[in-house]
């Protein structure tokens, strides 16, 4: 059986965890919830699995930081910015190659920016 491909994501609203984790589970990926960046940092620095993407939601990046730990060692590692904000300084701050949705949003685009 072929492994799923992990996906990271770092939210802290329980509602939007279950919705994304299921969205996320029936397309066939496997995701890796975490509440805070402060675990995802520990994860990613874990090495204990090959994420192949990350979520984050709104301002989570700026304690991630652009180019951050587990970034640099991974070139185009994919993240998606989950936002409720206008999202004005992602072009600048976000990391290149990057995806921003705009919250609300539906979960097939979810799915869509993953994959």
């Amino acid at each position: 059986m072929e492994e799923r491909p992990i996906i990271l994501v770092v939210e802290v609203d329980e509602t939007i965890q279950e919705l994304v984790h299921d969205a996320l589970t029936e397309r066939g990926y496997q995701p890796a919830m975490v509440t805070s960046a402060h675990e995802a940092v520990n994860r990613l620095q874990s090495g204990q699995a090959d994420y192949r993407a990350r979520g984050l939601p709104d301002r989570q990046h700026e304690q991630l930081g652009s180019g951050s730990e587990g970034e640099e060692d991974r070139p185009g590692f994919a993240v998606v910015y989950m936002t409720a904000g206008t999202g004005n300084e992602w072009p600048s701050e976000g990391v290149p190659s990057s995806v921003l949705l705009q919250k609300p949003f539906a979960l097939a685009q979810l799915v869509t920016a993953v994959s």
